[in-house]
């Protein structure tokens, strides 16, 4: 998809780390970049004093503000900042139409707060059309700088799932992104043992003729990597495949991970958009930068 790289923004440490982030990732990918907030003028119902244009000023110079900032830190970025007269949710996702990618801050080890609280950011997250990116703040007062960022080396981690068909859009994203960065490229597939009835002929076969189930997920994992390794042969990989569930394996790989990269299926279900399990194990637990992509 094209577009800029868009980051929320609302002047707390989690939105500014992920300003910061998103800034060197569209230095990185030489991409715009751009800052919004959104503010929605909504009267309370309770006594107190209200002053709507001194709101709207304090929301126009938080966005400056951080423009201003990531400016002065990379003067050829191509920058752009607006206010958005909309709830939340409603202006990432319309924001999530026309950006490469969305960045969000979030805090600590649990629910995503910053731009958005609570279940606001798994809305956006289970229902963007772009890959969401969340970003946590540094630890007590330290500041996001170029000195902190993870150095060459680190790998971006990704999980795939099903098909080489079903994890394209994911492993493409983690391959641009560690194209990039000039970093390696770690691949998780996890398997586990499943019930003897879930098996069909057909796949018993396939697992015979691969020499067991074990080898059969390597040459899974193998056959959805040949052709990104193709399109980017200057990209080192790593493949790994554990027995385990997904969440816990990929939880397990990314102590060198500046990035971890999971998908989502883009489709609806019965109860409406989910994020699903894996991704949001790896919100709520990887200590780096996670990346949600949808995917079919």
């Amino acid at each position: 998809m094209a577009g800029p790289i868009t980051a929320g923004a609302d002047g707390s440490p989690e939105s500014l780390a992920a300003v910061r982030w998103a800034a060197r990732e569209a230095v990185l990918r030489g991409l715009p970049l751009r800052i919004v907030h959104a503010w929605l003028w909504q009267p309370l119902d309770v006594p107190i004093v209200q002053d709507k244009e001194a709101q709207a000023v304090s929301a126009e110079r938080l966005v400056r503000e951080a423009g201003a900032e990531v400016s002065a830190r990379y003067p050829d970025l191509p920058v752009t900042t607006e206010v958005l007269p909309e709830t939340a949710v409603a202006a990432l996702l319309g924001e999530a139409e026309r950006s490469r990618m969305l960045v969000l801050g979030s805090r600590g080890h649990g629910t995503l707060v910053g731009f958005l609280v609570g279940s606001y950011g798994q809305q956006v997250i289970a229902s963007a059309e772009c890959p969401v990116v969340s970003v946590r703040a540094p630890a007590g007062d330290a500041e996001v700088t170029e000195e902190s960022q993870p150095q060459a080396g680190d790998e971006i981690v990704v999980g795939q799932q099903g098909s080489a068909e079903d994890s394209a859009a994911v492993l493409g994203f983690a391959f641009e992104t560690a194209a990039a960065h000039g970093a390696p490229v770690r691949a998780v597939r996890a398997w586990s043992l499943p019930p003897f009835f879930a098996y069909s002929p057909g796949t018993l076969r396939l697992v015979d003729e691969a020499g067991g189930l074990e080898p059969y997920e390597k040459q899974a994992l193998g056959q959805a990597l040949a052709p990104w390794r193709e399109r980017f042969p200057d990209v080192p990989v790593t493949e790994h495949v554990e027995i385990g569930s997904a969440g816990q394996v990929l939880l397990s790989a990314v102590s060198r991970a500046r990035l971890l990269v999971v998908g989502r299926r883009a489709r609806r279900s019965a109860i409406g958009m989910r994020i699903g399990s894996v991704a949001h194990a790896s919100l709520h637990h990887a200590p780096c930068p996670v990346a949600v992509v949808p995917h079919a």
